[in-house]
């Protein structure tokens, strides 16, 4: 298995020389990224000082270890066309204390292995005999000629049991919860769903929004005791595998469905509050083509961006309808303000036409979100560990820079509750990842002012929908070894859980016709000092996430008189129902009567009555005012 490298502090890892600090030791594991400048402190390798077959690099596993392959890669870096530095052979040492070194051999003769031929791809090389030993030390042999000797590496092998302890159980790392801790190719995750759902067959339900350009269908799992849309439960997703290769997401979401399931047959009160309170909806899988490519290759070998994209080369990350622009330009062109909207803002012709570079995939999430009225959602990634909310697109195109919502407190707890719950962000001790320190934003963080990502889903899903959605990364390994599963869902279970727990804050109510009692759909929800309404869904139902407070709350709706109430939020994790019963305007009542052929009630003909003698006083009073002012400037012109 692999060595978990992110035990290991950057003072494990030793090397001969190294060129600066931002090209030390401590940067030489797999799959590092540096930053956008080279030069900085986080750099994308360790590079020695000098071009010679003296220099190492070399790791304290603090335990007597059985060492079995080295993977190596090169220096990463944005400008790769044009730094090529990467190890090309090189040999391999053993020891115990660090003054006698054991070479690998290969039979009689030390062993020579074959290192890479370009700076991203890793390259596997099996020892011809594993070793045993507390060190390890890779010593470079030969490097691209135009280059300088630069590597990234990962260690395989596994640590022997401590003779001295006898009580070994109590060291393990993991967690108690009885789930399937491995990773699943799409067979194996179809096969896993169905499982659940034979177990737990009155509160889940697999269904399938659409296919992926190769066929592969896109399963959800739906959580709920109610059968059917209607009006009970708020709807929340979670959403993995945008980026195949980022596959810690995928496994959290079938452990979740898996635990869920087993939680709510024993009668766990927190699990099943959550299952009678809350419909939930689990796509594992966005991008299963892509997680087909990075799962062939395996944990170790796939890279940083084999899978990260669909079978059509796209990102889904930056492919769906770019919202933000529309919305920039229309505050930009219109001179009525009062004409501008702030949601539910229409998909742009271009991108519905058959031309579009649009994945099949992203297409599917969109009538998705379309289809259920979602309220909250996250969708997981991986290769940091930082939760990032909207906007996530810079108003000016510019590389970063912090653009908010009208929900920007709201986004900043959503972000806040899972960051702080969960065990690894949490740590103030931890590394960074890459080129970034998220510990000093307490691992939350605006997308803008990360970096800008043009038709992002979090802010598709806040312009064109009801729902608010964050982003997690959840490890600095987009795809960490089988044997890291159980720790992972130990350190995002809770977060997992509470993150869900919080589509309950703020606001839920049904918005009524005072008359009928029938529900009133597209019914717009306003809340003072916001500016981001939402709607209603077709039974009338809504849900407005916010945070504890008052608020003034207003619903209008084509055809009835607007209604305004105040509304307490409390911090519990429980919703304040604020319902609305909208009067119909005598015009509207008038059309509905008409339609149906029936007689006009005398109180509605005396009302017609009286708004028609109102506008004819209006219309008099200003034909009037017309008259007299035309009558001054007619007797200034005289004088």
């Amino acid at each position: 298995e692999k060595l978990n490298h992110k035990k290991f502090k950057d003072s494990q890892i030793q090397a001969s020389s190294y060129k600066r600090m931002g090209l030390g030791p401590h940067r030489g594991r797999l799959n590092i990224q540096s930053g956008v400048e080279d030069g900085d402190i986080y750099d994308g390798a360790w590079c020695a000082q000098y071009e010679d077959q003296n220099q190492w690099v070399q790791i304290d596993a603090k335990k007597l270890t059985r060492f079995t392959a080295v993977i190596l890669q090169g220096r990463g870096s944005i400008w790769r066309y044009f730094i090529l530095d990467y190890v090309e052979t090189f040999k391999v040492q053993v020891s115990n204390d660090t003054i006698k070194w054991k070479p690998c051999m290969n039979g009689t003769e030390e062993a020579v292995f074959e290192g890479n031929k370009d700076s991203d791809t890793p390259v596997l090389a099996i020892l011809p005999k594993p070793a045993v030993a507390q060190y390890i030390r890779i010593n470079p042999q030969t490097w691209f000629k135009n280059g300088t000797i630069c590597l990234r590496a990962e260690i395989m092998g596994c640590e022997l049991p401590d003779p001295n302890n006898i009580y070994p159980w109590q060291a393990e790392e993991g967690t108690k919860d009885k789930l399937d801790f491995r990773h699943h190719n799409y067979k194996e995750m179809r096969k896993l769903m169905k499982s659940v759902n034979e177990m737990c067959p009155d509160i889940t339900r697999i269904y399938s929004i659409g296919k992926s350009y190769m066929g592969l269908k896109l399963y959800v799992m739906e959580i709920s005791v109610c059968s059917q849309l209607g009006i009970c439960e708020p709807e929340f997703r979670y959403v993995a595998g945008m980026h195949g290769n980022e596959v810690l997401g995928r496994e959290l979401l079938l452990n979740l469905m898996e635990y869920i399931c087993q939680e709510y047959k024993r009668g766990n009160e927190r699990i099943v509050h959550l299952v009678k309170e809350t419909r939930i909806h689990l796509l594992p899988s966005m991008n299963p083509d892509g997680y087909e490519m990075a799962y062939k290759k395996g944990s170790e070998l796939s890279g940083w961006s084999l899978g990260r994209f669909s079978y059509e080369g796209i990102d889904m990350n930056h492919n769906f309808a770019d919202l933000n622009t529309v919305m920039w330009d229309a505050i930009e062109l219109e001179t009525d303000k009062s004409k501008l909207i702030n949601h539910y803002f229409p998909i742009p012709e271009y991108y519905t036409s058959e031309d579009a570079m649009v994945a099949p995939e992203t297409r599917a999430v969109i009538s998705w979100m379309q289809t259920i009225p979602f309220v909250l959602s996250a969708n997981l990634h991986g290769g940091e560990l930082v939760v990032t909310y909207p906007f996530d697109m810079t108003k000016d195109w510019a590389p970063r820079e912090h653009t908010p919502t009208p929900d920007e407190s709201f986004f900043r707890w959503l972000a806040t509750v899972y960051a702080s719950t969960n065990h690894v962000m949490s740590n103030p001790d931890r590394r960074p990842c890459h080129n970034e320190d998220f510990l000093r934003y307490n691992n939350i963080i605006n997308g803008a002012n990360w970096h800008t990502v043009p038709g992002s889903m979090n802010d598709f899903s806040y312009l064109h929908t009801n729902c608010f959605e964050v982003t997690v990364e959840l490890s600095c390994d987009k795809f960490p070894h089988a044997s890291e599963l159980p720790i992972e869902w130990e350190n995002n279970k809770e977060s997992l859980l509470v993150y869900m727990e919080q589509v309950h804050r703020g606001i839920k109510g049904v918005v009524k016709d005072r008359d009928t009692e029938a529900g009133i759909a597209d019914a717009i929800i306003k809340v003072d000092d916001i500016d981001h309404h939402i709607r209603s869904a077709f039974d009338g139902d809504f849900w407005r996430l916010l945070n504890p407070g008052n608020y003034d709350v207003t619903v209008t709706a084509e055809g009835y008189f607007p209604a305004t109430r105040s509304c307490r939020v409390e911090y519990e994790h429980y919703p304040t129902i604020c319902d609305f019963h909208l009067t119909k305007t005598p015009k509207q009542r008038l059309r509905e009567i008409l339609a149906k052929g029936g007689k006009i009630p005398k109180d509605l003909q005396l009302r017609l009555r009286q708004l028609r003698i109102r506008k004819l006083r209006a219309s008099t009073k200003l034909i009037n005012q017309r008259r007299a002012s035309q009558q001054r400037r007619a007797r200034g012109a005289h004088n």
